[in-house]
């Protein structure tokens, strides 16, 4: 049942392909130069709790409802939000709509797929290939599916120019690296990032415009430098209303070297 309630996920992802808004295709049309931040190893630093709210909404609380959703799977609430689908062994609760936190990831083994579309039309293209994989390998679906994107263009927006899509696997020690077919199996690194909790449809526009808020957030700090590129964490399938649905956008962060 788990299965087949997201399995329509593509459906919502080719209705945000179909409702992109038309400046996101001009800058793919464009080609511009990629600039991505480096992301040299580098001891993270301690976040007490793995979470440190630092702007929006300082008041915005998540609710936990222990083992009350799918297949016993921990139930996060905000308002209209929820998420019922279990998340990945370590990852921290979703961000409230809103909120602006300094978060600690650790170490996640994830099935990916790769592509250089629109990334509104790559989360149609990459689903099908994802959700075959974990089918085929009897491998439980968690929440979220992210979507790295490939990082910064020279204009300052999240480049159009590539995307990954992955399924995240429960624990970082299922299964086995690898490749099957068009998906890659991988372990990604622990990761410190600046988020934003975000409440309504699945929108590369909004992806954008978030990112460069938190782009602008780090820049101001005196503490903090950009690390990477940015990615969205989608917490909901087609079963949630869009303007219901939760997401994240986020930005890897390291400590600006002294």
């Amino acid at each position: 049942m788990k299965l087949l309630r997201w399995s329509s996920l593509f459906l919502s992802a080719l209705a945000a392909a179909c409702s992109s808004s038309q400046s996101a295709v001009e800058d793919a049309s464009k080609a511009p130069q990629i600039v991505t931040p480096p992301a040299e190893p580098a001891p993270l630093p301690e976040i007490p709790g793995g979470v440190q709210r630092v702007g929006g909404d300082m008041e915005a609380k998540v609710e936990k409802l222990v083992g009350r959703g799918v297949d016993g799977a921990d139930v996060y609430v905000f308002g209209d939000c929820n998420v019922t689908t279990a998340l990945p062994e370590g990852y921290p609760a979703p961000t409230p709509p809103g909120a602006i936190e300094i978060k600690s990831y650790p170490r996640a083994r994830r099935a990916e797929v790769t592509g250089n579309t629109n990334p509104d039309l790559g989360m149609f293209f990459g689903f099908w290939p994802l959700f075959q994989h974990i089918k085929r390998n009897e491998i439980a679906m968690t929440s979220p599916v992210e979507l790295d994107y490939r990082g910064f263009n020279d204009r300052g927006r999240v480049s159009t120019q590539g995307w990954t899509m992955s399924f995240l696997y429960r624990e970082p020690e299922m299964g086995a690296v690898g490749s099957d077919g068009d998906v890659a199996i991988t372990d990604r690194s622990p990761v410190v990032v600046i988020s934003k909790g975000k409440k309504g449809p699945y929108f590369f526009d909004r992806a954008d415009t978030t990112a460069q808020e938190l782009v602008k957030w780090v820049e101001a700090s005196a503490e903090w430098e950009v690390a990477g590129a940015p990615r969205a964490l989608y917490y909901n399938g087609p079963d949630q209303d869009n303007s219901d649905k939760w997401s994240e956008i986020q930005v890897p962060i390291r400590k600006r070297a002294k």
